[in-house]
């Protein structure tokens, strides 16, 4: 863990934005703090956004619960384990930064198309092909959201956060498993998290405040536009190393 104050601070900080940006619409922890605190030290991710994500996805569950997509929940879920499997091994095979650029190019790819108003019908296909790249996404790069957010962009905002945190307690969970079993969680990952932890309890909190605020057309603004942020920051982090 890095032993400059400053950059503990600033990394508590930008990991409260990043709480209250998944509180609001679902998800954007890892999206937010990931390319960011990459820069910073490379020791602050992206491990331990996986870490503290299984415990903020807990939380906003239980807050919006009964607004769950049960079936669709279990479609995505069908897919995340294959996909997570499929992460451990482009882990292997391929360098961060290619693994980087080709999943920012993917994610633009479908923000290009959801922005464009075509209309993905919500489907166990659609839900399943989401999983998937969920799946590969969340465990290569800590940034597993943007393909669920982007499916479910057009349903109501309790939904679309409740459905994709149900979906992120599982899937994180055993991303997490899938990780340490490969040895790619080591102790500084466990340090890093739990200096972070309230940081993400307090931006949850605090979105209680930004939820009803943001919905309809807003919140669809908002997903396409994180989205692309999180596709940004991993080519930004690819070039940069």
């Amino acid at each position: 863990m890095p032993a400059d104050p400053w950059i503990l601070a600033l990394a508590f900080v930008i990991t409260i934005a990043a709480g209250m940006m998944q509180g609001t619409i679902g998800f954007g922890l890892a999206v937010v703090s990931v390319p960011v605190l990459s820069l910073l030290d490379r020791d602050l991710a992206p491990v331990p956004q996986l870490l503290v994500a299984f415990p903020l996805a807990v939380a906003m569950v239980w807050r919006e619960w009964r607004h769950v997509d049960l079936t669709g929940v279990g479609w995505v879920l069908a897919g995340r384990v294959p996909g997570a499997l499929l992460g451990v091994i482009l882990l292997k095979g391929f360098s961060e930064a290619s693994l980087d650029v080709l999943i920012a190019l993917l994610v633009l790819a479908g923000v290009a198309i959801f922005g464009s108003g075509v209309v993905v019908r919500l489907s166990p296909v659609t839900k399943l092909a989401a999983g998937v790249a969920s799946g590969v996404m969340g465990l290569v790069a800590s940034v597993g959201g943007p393909p669920l957010a982007l499916l479910y962009h057009d349903v109501p905002g309790g939904t679309l956060r409740s459905s994709l945190n149900a979906i992120f307690v599982i899937g994180v969970a055993f991303s997490i498993a899938v990780r340490a079993g490969s040895g790619e969680i080591v102790a500084n990952d466990l340090k890093v998290a739990a200096f972070l932890l309230p940081a993400v309890f307090l931006g949850l909190w605090l979105s209680r405040y930004s939820t009803e605020r943001i919905e309809g057309a807003a919140l669809k603004r908002a997903v396409l536009v994180v989205s692309a942020l999180a596709a940004t920051g991993l080519l930004l982090r690819s070039i940069l190393g």
